[in-house]
């Protein structure tokens, strides 16, 4: 498995951990963990981006 398409697992697991987290904050009147949620979101939606573009310089 290519590197690229390591890292848009990984981004893919991150946005989803990141959102299920956010949603939880919200549930629970935790702002803390609301904002951590979109943050890993955020971080995923990168990771899975930088993997994008590692598969096409790959080729």
């Amino acid at each position: 498995m290519s590197t690229g398409t390591k890292d848009e697992i990984k981004g893919t697991f991150h946005e989803v951990k990141g959102e299920i987290k956010k949603q939880v904050g919200k549930v629970t009147s935790n702002p803390d963990l609301e904002a951590e949620g979109k943050a890993e979101h955020r971080a995923g939606k990168v990771e899975k981006k930088v993997g994008q573009v590692k598969k096409v310089f790959e080729k």
